[in-house]
């Protein structure tokens, strides 16, 4: 990047190097170096974010941890691409230990891209280079948390995701400035129990929680309370877990 070093003084890098560790921080540099190399040959993210790596990518999925509780022992990533923010995820997790992460992407290239960062960075990853549709019947018994990423419009990702959701998963979706339009598409076709929260690195942006989805419009609620939108985090700056631990294996 022109005037910097590699992933060195972009912004959001400082911020992200005071919210964690220094270990997961060495994962998360180390994602994002193979990331500036790889994005050389292989579109992994839109050229235009590329100077604001850390901003738009890695701290956008961050702060995706804090919506969940502590250990989810298996979280599947669709649609991974570029690995936000599944590899994020498994950043952090790798630390905690006894997580398990698994990253859907059909493109083979950006798969490669993901298991090579897997590798570099010491994440409990397993990637699957195949379509949504043929690996979600066998990954979503056991899932606690399913996540995606600008993968598509909400009722289009519900279905998707539905098979996860089905089984009990709790759904992490980062939305744009469209999020509560695309709700209200939703729920033409589908009750849904959920929360959407203000995200912390987008001031446009929402984190949508689903923890319950079933096809048909009844009356959806929040997961907390009435009103869906939790504008503001709590006083100790972490807004209130959803419950992803279970028991089952990963």
């Amino acid at each position: 990047m022109k005037g910097q070093r590699e992933t060195g003084t972009e912004p959001g890098r400082a911020d992200a190097e005071r919210a964690v560790s220094r270990e997961t921080f060495r994962r998360l540099d180390a994602i994002a170096q193979l990331l500036v190399k790889w994005q050389k040959t292989i579109n992994l993210v839109a050229p235009a974010t590329l100077p604001e790596l850390w901003r738009r990518h890695v701290g956008d999925s961050l702060q995706l941890v804090h919506h969940v509780s502590k250990n989810p022992l298996r979280w599947v990533d669709l649609g991974s691409g570029g690995g936000f923010p599944g590899l994020v995820v498994a950043a952090v997790l790798a630390e905690r230990g006894g997580s398990a992460v698994h990253l859907v992407e059909s493109d083979t290239r950006k798969a490669a891209f993901l298991r090579e960062a897997a590798r570099v960075a010491d994440l409990p990853v397993t990637v699957h280079a195949v379509r949504i549709e043929q690996v979600a019947q066998q990954l979503a018994p056991g899932t606690h948390v399913v996540s995606a990423r600008a993968l598509a419009p909400l009722p289009k990702l519900l279905e998707l995701a539905a098979p996860f959701l089905e089984a009990g998963a709790i759904g992490v979706f980062p939305k744009g400035r469209d999020a509560e339009q695309e709700l209200t598409d939703a729920r033409k076709g589908w009750t849904l129990d959920f929360n959407l929260r203000a995200s912390a690195s987008d001031p446009h942006g929402k984190i949508l929680l689903v923890r319950g989805a079933r096809r048909g419009s009844e009356a959806s609620e929040s997961l907390f309370g009435a009103g869906g939108l939790q504008k503001e985090p709590r006083a100790s700056g972490e807004p209130p877990a959803v419950d992803a631990s279970r028991t089952k294996a990963p």
